[in-house]
């Protein structure tokens, strides 16, 4: 028989910290520019999230991955949900990651998925400056859409590895903002300012929208040069204008990019294709792509998500787990 061990959110939570996710997930986007991690494109079940049945207003997606540099494979089964979830008051993400022996094909942990992908979707936004060129413990100022879990973790991500001196905020719901305020203001050098006009937290060094917009908001007119944009949301949170209008278009997974996220729209509609992504971030971090001199220039970085992040967090901490030798197991048959 072979032991499967499950980690709850509060023990993932002891073993690792935001800075390790940050150089994880770093490492991971360069070990997949190298083409040694397999990540197939994410399978999405609509479960009322973007069509009429069943209405059950969620989704799940389906992210296997295999990381050589852990030797670890695995899948995360997340998703969001409103609707009921909402009505219980349970938080808006729910996952699971499976991690198999990569050589047996048997289970050998299951980890609480829903504090990670979190935490590695904030991280993205540190690793995606790093490898555009900022240093470590540079100034920027930061364009803030959205109060929920995303935003949060991106700001602590980007708050181990850049001195953030202005968080311009905006959300469309001003009475979720000074909580959110309450529990980010540590991790900031400087100001934050919540703007009443969306347009004013546009003008920043990088802008960030994790929300879950369905039409644009954020639009052409408003971005100016010298300004990294990261849509961290799953629908259309810019405008196409903004899209044809970027120097440098960068993804995490060129296969997803067209068909979900930022980008589906413009592809939709032909406005980009293929051709228009000038590098996916991986190819940066493992230097087969180099962009040069972004001064003056409009960069969009859209992370839609891929597994190998999760799975690659998920194989440290249960390889730590191991050491620590947990004792919440159970059995599987072998065959």
């Amino acid at each position: 028989m072979t032991k499967t061990k499950l980690i709850d959110m509060d023990r993932i939570q002891s073993l690792t910290n935001m800075d390790e996710i940050n150089q994880i997930v770093d490492k991971t986007f360069r070990e997949f520019g190298r083409r040694r991690i397999k990540n197939p494109t994410k399978v999405t079940l609509d479960l009322g999230d973007s069509s009429d049945w069943p209405d059950y207003e969620g989704y799940m997606n389906a992210m296997p991955a295999y990381i050589e540099w852990l030797d670890v494979a695995g899948i995360k089964w997340v998703g969001g949900f409103d609707g009921k979830r909402k009505e219980a008051n349970y938080p808006y993400i729910t996952g699971m990651i499976l991690m198999i022996d990569p050589q047996m094909g048997t289970f050998e942990t299951i980890l609480d998925g829903s504090f990670i992908t979190n935490m590695r979707t904030g991280a993205q936004t540190a690793v995606i400056l790093k490898n555009l060129g900022f240093e470590r413990d540079q100034d920027i100022t930061i364009g803030l859409y959205g109060t929920g879990m995303q935003a949060k973790t991106s700001l602590m991500a980007l708050s181990e590895w850049y001195n953030i001196q202005e968080v311009k905020l905006s959300n469309h719901r001003y009475e979720s903002v000074p909580p959110f305020i309450d529990e980010i203001e540590h991790l900031i050098d400087g100001s934050i300012n919540y703007k009443e006009d969306p347009a004013e937290a546009s003008d920043a060094d990088v802008v960030i929208t994790a929300t879950k917009a369905e039409e644009p908001i954020i639009h052409s007119e408003w971005i100016k040069p010298d300004t990294v944009l990261i849509p961290l949301g799953s629908s259309h949170e810019i405008d196409n204008q903004t899209i044809a209008d970027a120097n440098y278009i960068i993804v995490d997974h060129a296969g997803q990019a067209a068909h979900r996220g930022a980008l589906a729209d413009a592809f939709s509609k032909d406005i980009i294709d293929q051709n228009d992504i000038d590098a996916t971030i991986g190819s940066l971090a493992s230097g087969r792509t180099q962009l040069g001199d972004l001064s003056g220039k409009t960069v969009i970085a859209v992370p839609i998500g891929i597994g190998a992040h999760d799975v690659a967090v998920a194989g440290v901490i249960a390889k730590r787990a191991q050491e620590e030798d947990i004792d919440e197991e159970f059995e599987f048959q072998p065959y």
